[in-house]
């Protein structure tokens, strides 16, 4: 690839510049779905429970006005399906209406919305249904998204079904034996209090049901793609990935492939057919002939200890597009620090490796990181800082962070 030249540091003239949230993560609340039942069983897996989050249930008009103040062009958020259907059939005309305000209040400020349909959280009847393992849970997810589309369909700006429904597998090799015994635990004590034979969430997961969920998710993002087109046909429709850099040292390339078969080929081979793949990116893995090889001793670290490789990116950019042949969309990149100097120097590096994929030809429409706000980092709860703003836990106060002011420095010049 071309070194990145000063000369020529612009972004193509329709790039959009996001960040993006997630509804569970950052409203506060989400009573009716899967995941706030798991955080209040005993035991449960999750270090502590969601409760009000940031508040952005109520906060969400100064969360679009963060994004105005970074000189951002959209915003990414999710629709809480647990809040829509709280019950199977009985559908929210008042919590439609919310997300159609929110769609709104985008608009009122020159935002483009960016909507996930499905970020982890389903309701907590559905999970009780056996969630994606169940034959019906295609249907039910089309429906969802057929009755969100008739409401703010005419207002969102890119659609993404699911939040890197893969994220399950790639977890497969980093959480530890003990970790995925308190989440089995987590899910049979859920199970036992609502009676059903098989609770199944999509990011609390055991592994025998791997196969059977990403067969359920597969089916149930090309019935909402179909849902979605048959209200808004013009609408891009997409999916979002989890997707680590993954690089070969000689003699590693077989084992570079099997991984990226693993964690990516049949959501690559349906993404061939949407109008985009969403890319998240946080990091890379190097394998040797013998399986993966440690970073470096002096990397730079995340909070929770991953190396922190400014190119991945433009990797796992590079990689999506070269596997799909569809426009890319950067959905997520970011990384958990508490300081946040990194951040402010892995966003300007991250997007000059970024320029460079788009100058070789690789066709990105935009760049959201994750995350606006310091959020509730699911299982991890509320130690990984994520956020381009602290957030008070009492008061919801938001503050920018240095990384804010850097980014908005490349978002208002649409250049580096």
């Amino acid at each position: 690839a071309r070194a990145h030249s000063p000369g020529n540091s612009s972004f193509p003239a329709d790039f959009i510049w996001g960040a993006s949230t997630a509804g569970h993560q950052v409203e506060g609340n989400d009573t009716a779905s899967d995941t706030w039942f798991l955080e209040n069983v005993e035991p449960t897996v999750f270090a502590e429970p969601a409760g009000d989050a940031a508040n952005s249930f109520h906060l969400w008009p100064v969360d679009l006005d963060l994004c105005v103040a970074m000189g951002l062009n959209a915003y990414r958020f999710s629709v809480e399906w647990s809040r829509i259907e709280p019950e199977q059939g009985l559908f929210s005309q008042a919590m439609l209406d919310h997300y159609t305000r929110i769609v709104a209040g985008c608009h009122a400020r020159g935002l483009r919305p960016i909507v996930t349909f499905n970020h982890f959280t389903s309701p907590r009847w559905f999970a009780a249904l056996g969630g994606w393992t169940n034959p019906d849970a295609p249907g039910l997810f089309a429906g969802y998204c057929e009755r969100v589309m008739h409401a703010l369909g005419d207002g969102i700006d890119h659609a993404l079904t699911f939040n890197e429904p893969n994220i399950f597998r790639l977890l497969d090799g980093i959480l530890p034996p003990q970790v995925r015994a308190i989440e089995r635990a987590t899910l049979d004590r859920a199970g036992a209090v609502t009676g059903s034979a098989h609770f199944a969430a999509a990011n609390v997961v055991r592994p025998e049901d791997e196969d059977a969920i990403e067969a359920g998710m597969l089916l149930g993002h090309q019935q909402a793609r179909a849902a979605i087109k048959a209200i808004r046909s013009d609408l891009p429709v997409g999916v979002s990935l989890a997707i680590i850099d993954e690089q070969a040292m000689p003699g590693g390339e077989a084992l570079r492939d099997e991984a990226r078969r693993k964690l990516y080929g049949a959501w690559f081979a349906s993404a061939r057919h949407d109008d985009f793949v969403g890319v998240q990116n946080y990091e890379r893995r190097v394998w040797g002939p013998d399986g993966r090889i440690e970073p470096p001793a002096d990397a730079v670290r995340s909070q929770t200890g991953q190396e922190v490789f400014a190119p991945s990116l433009a990797g796992a950019v590079r990689y999506a597009h070269e596997s799909t042949g569809v426009p890319i969309f950067v959905t997520e990149h970011g990384m958990s620090t508490t300081d946040d100097s990194i951040r402010a120097w892995l966003i300007p590096v991250a997007l000059s490796h970024l320029h460079t994929a788009i100058a070789d030809g690789v066709p990105v429409k935009g760049y959201c990181h994750w995350s606006l706000l310091d959020n509730f980092e699911w299982i991890f709860g509320y130690g990984p800082k994520f956020g381009l703003h602290t957030v008070d836990p009492v008061t919801f106060e938001r503050r920018a962070k240095l990384s804010a002011v850097v980014y908005e420095g490349i978002a208002r010049a649409n250049a580096l």
